[in-house]
């Protein structure tokens, strides 16, 4: 994620065709981005659609990314509930193999 910037500035972004007008204290150009990658969902699932409807496809393609956010999350989740037996055998293995392991 980028830093966040000293107060909110607006920031103009389309999606299909339509203007908002952000206020974020974000990166003028990370907002952008995600505009971008919205946009760039919708597109995909508007072409999917039978009718061009840009509602559905914004709604369709927002289920979309929240499905790989929550989909990162329970990957996240896995990986930091499994960390503590990870560095927890590394350092045993570290133990096992350090010369003088106890002396000082």
């Amino acid at each position: 994620m980028s830093e966040p910037l000293s107060e909110p500035q607006r920031v103009e972004v389309e999606i299909l065709g339509q203007k908002y007008t952000i206020r974020s204290e974000a990166d003028p150009k990370h907002i952008r981005d995600l505009a971008a990658y919205v946009e760039k969902r919708a597109k995909s699932v508007e072409g999917q659609l039978r009718s061009p409807d840009p509602v559905k496809a914004l709604a369709l393609a927002s289920l979309y990314i929240a499905d790989e956010l929550f989909r990162t999350r329970e990957e996240l989740a896995k990986f930091e509930g499994d960390l503590p037996k990870r560095i927890g055998a590394m350092v045993d293995l570290l133990d096992a193999i350090t010369p003088g392991k106890g002396q000082r």
